[in-house]
């Protein structure tokens, strides 16, 4: 059976190595630039240099995530940056960006590509186009359903990696916009404020229906006990949500997935005790889900209680006397453990430095004792009280870190011959080195040297990666050999083995080149029909195109930016993700494919897009540049269009609120009374932005090169700015 490989988070040297001594087979990590992480500690270039080394030694493989969006002016950074990666031996790197994907490709054709999650990812189709042009692995959406992933990996053998454990989006990961839209941070460009996990009232006809406030916070997802299923169907690669999380953290879940992964290999079952769950509570959790890969219902995605670590429970408040509040256990407790109380109006978290039972202080207390702390914070009697941090577990974990229990196993042959040079080999089973000292052996003097020293000498190699499987000496009698050589002996041959370990991978670098087509500067007015009552109205204007959701005449189809089917269509369509952009001809690529800079405008055209919608994120500069930059590199005119009048869908999910309370239409609102909302559309949830967004200086933007402008008719008020951009291209046209 193919190696399943166990992918673990590395936010800092010390995740790295966590991980690596808990037995992971990869590990994936950011640099200081151009990852979607970038709260992380991260990796300078000199550490970058230093992990992949470790890793390889250790015959773990290191994935960098290159996962943004990537701007125009950024473009000679991020190549140089992906330059000193290759050059480094990476084994690969994780793209979102579609065109540096291409640049990348075309330049470094030996360099590994995956597509990151937030390329949405997660049809069929989509994996069969990434296939085409060249990309190892495909990252797969987490929404994507076990049948689905089933019937992916049957019909394309394409490389698939999904998440098994850790924090989950809720929105389609590279859909969403809420983030960037309400704070400026940006989730596809690595600074996501966690908007999701904040509080909102839910409002349905001006009357609120919700008692909870975490309504987009979702669980933590925990496959572990069914990592057999996924297993079968053939995925390749099992990855540990957690670059943001301690290196405890990484340790713990790498060490039980190995555990799972290895066991369901040898037994068909991963054996997973309830002991095991409860350290996968401890070290965190928001609470578990399955997820939607094992079609979790929707109630079970969101946990609206509270989004931070759960822990697990100790306990409830049963008495409050002087500030001293009592908590009856159910569990063991200890001094310097984290703890949190539960609370209706807010919740109390603190470090057990003092814990009285009976009076006195204690470092310790047991199941059914009831034990004294003080706190001033208001509380009540019947509050649960969680265990946030367990500082024996820590410090176990640590000590187990710090054992550096993975090895290598080594077989070594010494020659100690007299007259002649120290000799020994060794090697792994696939790699073997040998050195030859400039120390010559003489007969002793006084005292001879036994293989038991030799071996003493040799075999101290705790701090190594290797462990001595086999030692064979050939040891002529009566020889002595000082145990300075020895110990220079030992360190010559780790290091040989260790640089045949540090693989080298091919540095290539060729021209990029791209075809594109040329078009026209035209001055057009797009419409987004969104309101079928102005229908007629709109009509009567001269509109270029018209977007509907429904097949009106004349009008271009807007498919879903979510596609698990696809339907025979002759005609131009408005495409929202990649599964469509390889199963349809004659298509617009619209705002969700993250257009950022014109190596995604000329890859988008060189693979059929008649007209390429820009981002949400871009600004007036960015798009002046990627305009110029365009014409300059390929002497042609790109085909773009600018959303300038719109509410943004700000996210899209799986997870549908409405359909949770059962109601047709409703809004978010936040605690600063912005109202956002929620539309079902093919049985998926979209939020809109709480306030238009709205771009004025139309004839800037067909002045610099914008060949059409686009307009979201939702009212009356809408198709005034409409009659606006139209009569500004009558003017053009009459003066012309």
């Amino acid at each position: 059976m193919k190696k399943i490989e166990l992918l673990s988070p590395a936010g800092s040297m010390e995740s790295l190595k966590a991980a690596i001594y808990a037995g992971c087979d990869a590990v994936y990590l950011g640099g200081k630039v151009f990852g979607a992480r970038n709260f992380a500690s991260n990796f300078s270039n000199e550490e970058l240099i230093e992990a992949i080394r470790f890793a390889h030694i250790y015959g773990v493989k290191v994935y960098v995530t290159v996962n943004t969006l990537i701007f125009e002016h950024e473009v000679s950074k991020f190549l140089e940056y992906i330059d000193f990666l290759h050059k480094n031996s990476v084994d690969a790197i994780i793209i979102q960006d579609l065109g540096m994907m291409d640049l990348v490709r075309q330049t470094y054709p030996n360099l590994e590509i995956h597509a990151s999650t937030q390329m949405h990812i997660h049809n069929i189709e989509g994996v069969k186009l990434i296939k085409e042009l060249g990309i190892k692995r495909a990252v797969l959406a987490r929404e994507t359903k076990l049948e689905d992933i089933k019937k992916i990996k049957e019909e394309t053998n394409m490389d698939l990696e999904i998440f098994v454990h850790g924090a989950l989006c809720i929105s389609y990961s590279g859909q969403c916009l809420m983030s960037y839209f309400l704070g400026g941070r940006s989730g596809n460009r690595g600074t996501c404020a966690q908007c999701c996990r904040m509080p909102y009232d839910l409002n349905s006809e001006d009357k609120k229906i919700n008692n909870n406030k975490y309504l987009l916070s979702t669980k933590d997802l925990n496959l572990i006990q069914n990592i057999g299923s996924l297993i079968d169907i053939g995925v390749d690669s099992f990855k540990i949500e957690g670059r943001m999380k301690r290196p405890e953290y990484v340790y713990i879940v790498t060490k039980l997935y190995r555990k799972a992964i290895d066991n369901y290999l040898k037994y068909k079952d991963p054996k997973i005790s309830a002991k095991d769950i409860e350290e996968l509570l401890k070290i965190f959790n928001r609470k578990f889900t399955k997820g939607f890969i094992f079609g979790e219902e929707n109630n079970k995605i969101i946990h609206q209680y509270r989004p931070n670590h759960m822990g697990i429970n100790i306990g409830k408040i049963v008495g409050i006397k002087n500030s001293f509040i009592k908590i009856k256990l159910n569990c063991n407790i200890h001094q310097e453990d984290g703890i949190r109380i539960l609370n209706k109006n807010k919740d109390v978290g603190f470090i057990l430095n003092k814990i009285y039972l009976n009076n006195k202080l204690v470092n310790k207390a047991h199941k059914n004792e009831v034990i004294s702390i003080y706190s001033k914070e208001k509380v009540n009697i019947g509050d649960e009280v969680i265990k946030t941090s367990d500082k024996i577990s820590l410090d176990n974990i640590n000590k187990e870190i710090n054992k550096k229990e993975r090895k290598i196993k080594v077989n070594i042959n010494l020659e100690c011959l007299e007259n002649k040079p120290l000799k020994i080999q060794m090697g792994d089973g696939c790699n073997k080195v040998e050195f030859i000292s400039e120390f010559i052996c003489q007969k002793a003097k006084t005292r001879k040297i036994t293989k038991e020293e030799i071996i003493k000498q040799i075999d101290r190699m705790k701090d190594t990666a290797y462990e001595i499987d086999k030692i064979n000496i050939d040891l002529d009698d009566n020889i002595f050999i000082d145990h300075y050589h020895l110990n220079e002996l030992r360190r010559e041959i780790i290091n040989l083995l260790n640089e045949k370990r540090c693989y080298k991978i091919n540095y290539i670098k060729k021209e990029y080149k791209r075809e594109v087509t040329e078009y026209e500067n035209k001055k057009q007015v797009s419409v987004y029909l969104k309101n079928e009552k102005l229908f007629d109205k709109l009509k009567a204007l001269k509109i270029d195109r018209i977007y509907s959701d429904k097949k009106y005449p004349n009008t271009i189809f807007k498919l879903p930016r979510v596609m698990n089917t696809f339907p025979q269509l002759n005609q131009k369509v408005l495409i929202g993700e990649l599964g469509s952009l390889r199963k349809y001809g004659d298509v617009i690529t619209d705002f969700s494919f993250n257009v950022t800079n014109s190596y995604t405008v000329a890859f988008l055209n060189s693979l059929g897009s008649k007209l390429i919608t820009l981002s949400y994120e871009n600004t007036d500069d960015n798009i002046k540049a990627i305009i110029d930059n365009y014409i300059n590199r390929y002497h042609k005119k790109p085909n773009l269009e600018l959303i300038v009048d719109s509410y943004p869908e700000i996210m899209i999910s799986k997870f549908n609120l409405l359909k949770q309370f059962n109601i047709n239409e409703g809004y978010l609102v936040n605690n600063k009374n912005n109202k956002f909302k929620i539309e079902e559309k093919d049985n998926l949830m979209y939020i809109y932005n709480h306030e238009k967004i709205i771009k004025k200086d139309y004839k800037n933007y067909y002045d610099i090169g914008v060949q059409s402008l686009r307009i979201d008719l939702n009212d009356e008020e809408d198709l005034n700015q409409i009659r606006k951009v139209v009569n500004l291209n009558k003017n053009a046209q009459m003066k012309r």
